[in-house]
């Protein structure tokens, strides 16, 4: 069973928040709506980072192929370096939280509770590398059905409503696809793509290399980029 812990992380991927009034200032602040997608890459890392937020497949787990999806725990393959890519964004103090779109929902194809079972068993694997995931956002709709499907804003603001001192100009947020680039430019994130397994490239693929602001093969690859990129940051806000 996983942990007390464990399960908490997991049911605050499970509902749609509605932030409070305490919060609703700087959800405002943070609002975006489809087609509006900023002009100009951040280009450097917050020297005040805080938040690392994650896409799931692809970039945690391998990818299925075009019109597949990840229905069980059996289809989860986690990636080369994951944990211990993860960990050191923990031993570093960065709170890591994962944001998905799992479309195969709607589809009928896996239930949430599958998902959340398939998360259980990716943080036990997580605890005993030493690593943790702070939350998982999952949005289980259909396109044009709901405003937490990346790249709109929704997981975003559950993020927010949970941990009210999270905001993008101290977020960075990594994926591997067009929604997850634009899902981070439009809250003004700085953006990490992850390029992967280029067999598997989808419709998007250029774009998301041209508005990102870097690309890596790898989450281990991206980590150590963002280490480098972070310890010049405060270097260079240093008095």
């Amino acid at each position: 069973m996983a942990t007390d812990a464990a399960h908490q992380r997991l049911r605050r991927g499970r509902l749609s928040f509605k932030a409070s009034r305490a919060h609703q200032a700087a959800i405002d602040d943070a609002r975006c709506y489809d087609g509006q997608v900023s002009e100009h890459a951040v280009r450097t890392i917050p020297h005040d980072l805080k938040t690392v937020f994650l896409d799931r497949d692809g970039v945690l787990n391998e990818k299925m192929p075009e019109g597949r999806y990840v229905a069980s725990w059996e289809d989860f393959h986690i990636l080369p370096g994951v944990p211990e890519a993860l960990a050191r964004l923990n031993r570093i103090g960065l709170r890591v939280i994962v944001v998905s779109n799992q479309r195969g929902v709607a589809l009928g194809l896996y239930t949430l509770a599958d998902v959340e079972a398939m998360h259980a068993k990716f943080e036990r694997l997580l605890q005993s590398e030493g690593a943790r995931v702070d939350a998982f956002y999952v949005c289980p709709h259909d396109t044009n059905r709901c405003n937490c499907r990346k790249p709109l804003p929704g997981l975003f603001e559950q993020a927010v409503a949970q941990f009210p001192e999270i905001s993008a100009a101290t977020s960075v947020m990594i994926g591997d696809s067009l929604l997850d680039i634009e899902f981070g430019r439009r809250l003004g994130m700085a953006t990490i793509l992850i390029e992967g397994d280029m067999t598997r490239e989808r419709r998007g693929a250029e774009e998301a290399r041209a508005l990102a602001d870097w690309h890596f093969a790898s989450l281990p690859q991206a980590v150590d980029g963002l280490g480098r990129g972070w310890s010049e940051a405060q270097t260079s806000s240093e008095p």
